[in-house]
């Protein structure tokens, strides 16, 4: 099965659930063509939580829980399919429970145990395409991941609805790994008042500081894919995506449940020559409207009624 699954230990990446050593997995796993794709998940997961275990959830093929945030991400990137060129997905799974700030903290640390892992599948098989989706603040393991890598480590990045400063971001993409990355940035107004809440509870790095999904890092190597545009789904559309328009107002997982958007996400990494950066900046929108909209609404403050009292919308 071409599916692996690793977490970041206290000494670096290890198999979930497995008695061989990674350096044993990984020659025997690695023999067959293809991508490697490295799936990492946000807030809230746990490797081996009763309820929340990525391993179970998003990472299974078939996974155990049913909600409508949890789909299989190896099965979406076209794996389990049989086909003698799937190559290898792996599920990343690293301790993103607790506090918003243990989690953020902790995304670091698992950053380093990527890039480890990451290491030792070059070392393996040099040259292979490896790349890397995260969700949430999975975007801030795999950007931290990339200081401790060298060129050409990554081959191309998917971030959906990222939980990341963009000044962090744009220091992390400035690194060898980062400039020889693809990076696409995948936001939603959807998303806009989880970004809020980052912007709230972390410490920017500098004052006005934004998350990803308000202030992208512009750079030749970086695309950002607003989902929310009719514009840009009407350019994905006519390349052959036709994505759904957004089901909800707010939602924080809709970049990888909204119908449609897988196919785009395993074309992107397994034909990457036939969607270059180049041809997809030439059919999509040069400039999407303003997203952030929540910054000119300022919540009321609800009086308490009296007893008795309902009230009225």
């Amino acid at each position: 099965m071409p599916l692996l699954a690793v977490n970041a230990g206290p000494n670096g990446p290890v198999p979930h659930d497995r008695p061989e050593e990674l350096h044993a997995l990984l020659p025997r796993l690695l023999a067959t063509p293809g991508p490697v794709i490295l799936m990492v998940h946000g807030f809230k997961y746990a490797p081996g939580h009763a309820s929340d275990c990525p391993h179970r959830h998003i990472f299974a093929l078939v996974p155990e829980r049913h909600s409508f945030k949890v789909l299989s991400w190896p099965a979406g990137f076209g794996f389990g399919e049989g086909r003698a060129e799937e190559g290898l997905a792996i599920g990343f799974g690293w301790q993103a429970r607790g506090s918003v700030w243990q989690a953020y903290a902790e995304a670091a640390r698992a950053g380093e145990s990527l890039a480890e892992l990451v290491a030792m599948i070059h070392a393996v098989a040099p040259g292979r395409a490896v790349h890397a989706v995260a969700h949430s603040f999975g975007a801030r393991v795999v950007l931290s991941a990339l200081p401790h890598l060298p060129e050409n480590a990554l081959s191309r990045i998917i971030l959906l609805a990222g939980a990341e400063f963009g000044t962090r971001a744009a220091a992390a993409l400035a690194t060898p790994a980062g400039r020889s990355a693809e990076v696409i940035n995948v936001t939603s107004r959807e998303n806009d008042f989880f970004d809020f809440l980052l912007e709230c509870v972390i410490p920017p790095p500098r004052r006005g500081d934004c998350s990803l999904g308000q202030t992208g890092p512009v750079a030749s190597n970086v695309l950002t894919l607003r989902m929310d545009d009719p514009d840009t789904l009407t350019a994905l559309r006519r390349l052959g995506f036709p994505i759904a328009s957004p089901m909800a107002r707010v939602c924080h997982w809709s970049a990888y449940t909204r119908p449609g958007v897988f196919p785009l996400y395993s074309s992107l990494l397994r034909h990457a020559p036939d969607l270059q950066m180049s041809f997809l900046r030439s059919v999509l929108p040069a400039k999407a409207p303003p997203q952030r909209s929540r910054r000119l609404i300022v919540p009321a403050l609800a009086l308490s009624l009296p007893i008795g009292r309902k009230p009225s919308f």
